[in-house]
């Protein structure tokens, strides 16, 4: 095709759906911010059950003694996923649709 609209690799199939390989700083923070928002809801749950003498549920004793918080997760945790049909079995969170999104916080290996 001529002219202005000449079809180009870029416009004929490239650029619009390619995820980089590593997440930018703003991606980081993002997530950071979510898993801390994650860590909140379960400490006010928590404090919550217990201001009112309430007995936690067995799910959330369980959270509490096998999911570490933000801080204490390391940056590989943090930012990839496990992923069975990946080479090196993890994948960056980024790479996944946030509806196909599952905890990053469970190690698997």
């Amino acid at each position: 095709m001529f002219g202005p609209f000449k079809a180009t690799s870029s416009l004929s199939g490239g650029l619009l759906w390619k995820i980089p390989f590593r997440l930018s700083s703003p991606q980081k923070r993002r997530q950071r911010k979510r898993l801390r928002l994650v860590d909140n809801v379960v400490a006010t749950v928590d404090r919550t059950l217990k201001k009112y003498d309430m007995k936690p549920a067995s799910s959330l004793e369980r959270w509490k003694e096998e999911m570490p918080t933000e801080a204490e997760m390391r940056a590989r945790d943090k930012y990839s996923m496990f992923d069975r049909k990946e080479k090196s079995y993890r994948k960056g969170v980024h790479s996944e649709f946030v509806f196909h999104k599952t905890g990053p916080r469970l190690e698997v290996g």
